[in-house]
C-alpha cells in the first residue's frame, strides 16, 4: 500500500475542488428508494447475528442477494466463510474505479450484534419496530445502520450508473462484538488482505450528538480510539458446608476487591485530541461547563475543571481518563455450600499512550489482596496511532455537514470504545469513524436495553454517506 502522505499529495488539490460541487445534488431525490432501504435495513435487523443464536453468513448472503438483484454480477461480491466458523460469514466486494493507480476507499461495517434477551426488552429485539419517531431493535445503530446504508448506496450507484475514479470496496464483517471468539476484519487481513487494502476506510463511530430538545449539536469524526483489554480476577478457598460458614469465603473476598476497583478512578490524562474536542465544544455550553471546557482545552490540568467535566457526562469522563469497570461475576458450586472459587471480569478502556502493563499493575494495587490473582483475560490487541485529519478527509465532511445541518460544528474526537478500526489502522489503513447518525444524550441504548435510532437521523445518515462516498470516490 502507498503511504498515506503520498496519497495526500496526489489528491491534495483535487479533493478540495471536488468538494465545491458534490457529484450530483446532495439532496436531489433524497427520498428515492427509501422504502427499499427500509426493507434492506429491516431484513438485516431481523436476521439474528448475535453470538449465541445468530448467523452472520445468512445475513451476508441476504445482503449479497440484494446487490445481485440490483444488477451486479454474481461474482462481484462474495461471502467469505471461515472454515472453522461457518456462521461468521463476511461480505466483500468492490466497484472498480476508472483509475487503477488511485488508492481505494474501504467501507466497513460489522453485521454482528451484542446479545439481547427478549424478556429484558420492552419489544422483541430482533424485530424492527417503528414507534414515536424511532426505530427500535438490537443493531438499530450498532452497526446494522451503516451496513444497510452501504448496501443501499451500492444499489443506488448501480441505478445512477455511477463510475467512480477510485475503487470503492465494501466489507460487511462478523465478530466485532466478540473478537475474542472470531473477528472478520482480523481474519480477512490475515487471509485475504487485498479485499481490505485501501487508501483509507470509513467505519462506524464519529456519531453526531443531539441536544436535550432533539436538535443536532455537534457532528463527530472519530480519529483514534482507546485500547480494549479485559482482566480476570480469580480467588479460591477450601469451601465447606454452608451450615458451618467460616471467614475464608472467596465470594466475600472477591466482592470486597470489586468494590475497591469499582470505586477507583484512574488519573485524568487528556491528550491533544481530547483537549481539542473540549476547546471546540466550549462555545456550545454556557456557564461553568463551557468555562471548564475552555480551561482544559487550553492545556491546563485544572483539577476542578477536569472533575466537573468528568461528573457532567460519562462519555467526557471516559475521554479524560482510562476507565475500568466490573462486568461479570461467577462463583460458588452449590446453594448450600461455602464457595470454593469466585471469578470476575474487569473491562478496561485504556488511553492511548498508556501501556496495558501499567493498568495491570494498577489493578493489582487496587485489588490489594495477594490471594486474588489478576491476569489478562486474553492477549492484547493491536495498538496504533490516530489517523491524520487531512483536508482530503475533513473538507468533504465539513461541506456536506454545512449543507445538511447548517451551523453544526464538525468536531473530531477520540472514541471511548473499540472498533475494528484498531485492526485496520495497525495494518496501515487510516480509518475514520463517520457514521453521520445523530444520537440522543443518553446514547440510545447501544449495547444495552431497547436500542433505538431516530428515524430521521437514520434517513439523514443514509443521504449523507451516499453523497460523501461519491465525493471521495470522484476526487482526483
Amino acid at each position: 500500500m502507498r503511504p498515506f502522505g503520498v496519497i495526500r499529495n496526489a489528491l491534495s488539490h483535487a479533493v478540495v475542488a471536488a468538494c465545491l460541487v458534490l457529484p450530483g445534488s446532495a439532496h436531489a431525490q433524497a427520498d428515492a428508494g427509501r422504502d427499499r432501504f427500509r426493507e434492506t435495513y429491516k431484513e438485516l435487523i431481523e436476521t439474528d447475528t448475535s453470538l449465541s443464536n445468530g448467523d452472520c453468513t445468512l445475513a451476508a448472503s441476504r445482503m449479497k442477494a440484494r446487490l445481485v438483484a440490483a444488477g451486479y454480477p454474481e461474482n462481484q461480491f462474495r461471502v467469505v466463510v471461515p472454515e472453522k466458523f461457518p456462521k461468521f460469514g463476511n461480505l466483500v466486494g468492490e466497484i472498480p474505479g476508472s483509475d487503477p493507480k488511485a488508492p481505494a476507499i474501504l467501507l466497513v461495517a460489522h453485521i454482528d450484534v451484542v446479545e439481547a434477551k427478549r424478556e429484558d426488552w420492552e419489544r422483541d429485539p430482533f424485530k424492527l419496530v417503528e414507534e414515536d419517531g424511532y426505530f427500535f431493535a438490537r443493531g438499530a445503530i450498532d452497526d446494522k445502520a451503516m451496513a444497510a446504508i452501504f448496501v443501499d448506496s451500492l444499489v443506488r450507484y448501480r441505478e445512477e450508473s455511477f463510475k467512480p475514479r477510485r475503487t470503492v470496496k465494501v466489507a460487511l464483517t462478523c465478530g466485532e462484538e466478540t473478537d475474542a471468539t472470531f473477528d472478520g476484519v482480523e481474519y480477512l487481513l490475515a487471509t485475504e488482505p487485498e479485499t481490505l487494502k485501501a487508501g483509507f476506510a470509513i467505519n462506524e463511530g464519529g456519531k453526531g450528538w443531539l441536544d436535550d430538545k432533539g436538535a443536532p449539536r455537534t457532528f463527530g469524526v472519530q480519529a483514534g480510539e482507546k485500547i480494549y483489554q479485559d482482566f480476570t480476577l480469580v480467588t479460591s478457598g477450601p469451601g465447606g458446608h454452608s451450615a458451618r460458614p467460616h471467614a475464608d469465603n472467596p465470594i466475600t473476598r472477591l466482592s470486597e476487591a470489586l468494590a475497591r476497583t469499582g470505586n477507583y478512578h484512574f488519573p485524568a490524562m487528556p491528550g491533544d485530541a481530547v483537549r481539542n474536542f473540549f476547546a471546540r465544544s466550549a462555545p456550545l455550553y454556557p456557564g461553568a461547563t463551557g468555562d471548564a471546557m475552555r480551561l482544559v482545552g487550553s492545556g491546563a490540568d485544572d483539577a476542578a475543571a477536569l472533575d466537573l467535566l468528568s461528573k457532567a457526562d460519562p462519555v467526557w469522563n471516559a475521554m479524560i481518563r482510562t476507565t475500568c469497570t466490573n462486568t461479570q461475576v461467577t462463583g460458588g458450586h452449590a446453594p448450600n455450600a461455602v464457595p470454593q472459587r469466585a471469578q470476575a471480569t474487569i473491562n478496561c478502556r485504556i488511553l492511548p499512550g498508556t501501556t496495558i502493563d501499567t493498568i495491570h499493575k494498577a489493578l493489582v494495587e487496587v485489588v490489594a489482596d495477594p490471594r486474588i490473582e489478576v491476569t489478562l483475560a486474553d492477549e492484547p490487541g493491536p495498538v496504533s496511532a490516530p489517523p491524520p485529519l487531512t483536508p482530503e478527509i475533513m473538507k468533504p465532511v465539513e461541506k456536506l455537514v454545512a449543507e445538511m445541518w447548517p451551523g453544526v460544528p464538525v468536531i473530531p474526537n477520540l472514541s471511548t470504545g473499540a472498533t475494528d478500526g484498531r485492526f485496520l489502522m495497525a495494518a496501515g489503513i487510516p480509518t475514520y469513524g463517520i457514521s453521520a447518525i445523530f444520537v440522543d444524550p443518553d446514547g440510545n441504548g447501544v449495547h444495552g436495553l431497547n436500542e433505538r435510532v431516530r428515524v430521521k437521523s437514520l434517513y439523514d445518515a443514509r443521504q449523507f454517506l451516499h453523497s460523501l462516498v461519491k465525493t471521495y470516490a470522484s476526487a482526483r
